[in-house]
């Protein structure tokens, strides 16, 4: 076995993680030029915002690099700004988040951030604050005295474990201020104002991963509780899913709520409506080049033939979560190859890629139905669905079986692994 070759591949397939670029060696290694217009787009909203308080909903499908710019955004505000950048998912159980916790999540995450650049609130303050954390959490504060102060730390560190990891504070928290969020508020905007005064800059939180909810809860938050979220006198950007913004209702109630301040980060667009089903057609050399460069900054050149990285960005859809997935997949069988043939060359090819798509192909069609595939034949034939806020043409659309493109009109199309599930079930025929 070429020790070389496997340490190669096992590089390529760590640096091919499903995960946002957050740390900044992560960004030197493989940031590349994208997005842009969407941060400049986030920053006029926040430095023009009349009241210095406004709320911002910020979506695009999952797997577009929305954490990514979110990251850079944050740091590009940081001097500016005192910038709060928290995933929900370190703080609250995914599958139990709920508007009552997303504030409660705020406070803690205000405090925490505080206490990382160690502004200097005082202690008699700082004491108020925290014994109103403890008796919400139920723990012990006199745990964390230490002489004259208070392990901050650690207790800010127990109480996100105990938010995480313990339902029935989570419900308590939940019981107490489902009839008094003014109360829950009042002292989110009592910490901000702390802060503020110390550092004399304005407050910007900003909410990573709510886009990940299953849609039955972003419904209740978003439809039901929205005008609560808002209610924090600071910045805050808020993420959904994009298939959220097909509901009239919710839509209409999210740009009330905010004053149409709801910013989308496209797919990147591989091919004009009208060329997306012209054969051999050339994709758009802009979205191209930034996806083969993707690949190229974490597959050293040697691992993969050039033609075959071409491929892997077409069956991509312009989403770089496909892209990493389907290199990642290509890693996955080359280390298999060369553990069960030592002796091959192994590299990243057309037929490599073949077995890949196969695998998440595979994965893709498990839970399609007839109905899910009658809706994708219409996307397919009519680049739109015939009912757009269809629960089940709103799942595919989350689950990424669907993918949304904007231009001058919004227009959609079926994940190019999924189109061959569609020759597969003879209804549609392409040459």
């Amino acid at each position: 076995m070429s020790e070389k070759l496997l340490k190669s591949f096992q590089k390529a397939y760590s640096n091919l993680e499903l995960s946002p670029l957050l740390q900044q060696n992560d960004l030197d290694r493989f940031r590349v030029n994208f997005g842009g217009e969407i941060v400049e787009q986030l920053e006029q909203l926040v430095e023009d915002s009349p009241n210095r308080d406004g709320k911002i909903v910020f979506t695009g499908h999952r797997g577009c690099g929305k954490s990514t710019l979110l990251a850079e955004f944050s740091r590009r505000l940081a001097d500016r700004y005192f910038v709060v950048f928290f995933s929900i998912s370190d703080t609250i159980e995914m599958s139990d988040v709920n508007h009552i916790n997303i504030l409660f999540a705020i406070a803690v995450n205000l405090m925490s951030e505080a206490e990382a650049n160690q502004v200097k609130i005082s202690k008699a303050n700082r004491k108020a604050v925290y014994s109103w954390f403890s008796t919400k959490t139920r723990i012990e504060e006199e745990k964390f005295e230490a002489g004259l102060d208070f392990d901050l730390f650690g207790l800010l560190k127990l109480i996100k474990t105990k938010l995480k990891a313990d339902a029935v504070v989570r419900y308590e928290i939940k019981q107490e201020f489902e009839r008094k969020i003014t109360d829950l508020v009042a002292r989110i905007n009592e910490i901000a104002a702390l802060i503020q005064n110390k550092t004399k800059k304005e407050i910007l939180v900003i909410i990573d991963d709510l886009d990940k909810l299953d849609l039955a809860v972003v419904n209740n938050i978003y439809k039901d509780n929205i005008k609560a979220i808002c209610l924090p006198n600071f910045h805050i950007i808020y993420t959904i899913p994009i298939a959220v913004l097909r509901e009239t209702v919710i839509k209409s109630t999210i740009e009330n709520e905010t004053n149409d301040q709801v910013v989308i980060m496209p797919v990147m667009k591989l091919f004009d409506k009208q060329q997306a089903r012209v054969t051999n057609a050339q994709p758009r050399s802009q979205a191209a080049d930034i996806l083969c460069e993707i690949l190229k900054k974490r597959i050293e050149p040697n691992l993969i033939e050039s033609s075959t990285a071409d491929k892997i960005v077409l069956n991509s859809g312009g989403l770089l979560r496909e892209l990493i997935r389907i290199a990642k997949e290509c890693c996955q069988i080359c280390l298999l190859n060369i553990r069960r043939r030592p002796a091959d060359k192994v590299i990243i090819n057309d037929e490599i890629l073949e077995k890949a798509i196969d695998n998440i192909r595979n994965d893709f069609a498990l839970p399609l139905g007839k109905a899910e595939y009658i809706i994708l034949q219409v996307v397919y034939q009519q680049f739109k669905p015939a009912d757009p806020k269809e629960q089940k043409f709103l799942d595919l659309l989350h689950g990424l079986y669907v993918l949304e493109y904007r231009n001058r009109q919004n227009w959609y199309d079926v994940h190019p692994i999924v189109v061959e599930l569609l020759k597969e079930e003879g209804l549609i025929h392409v040459s």
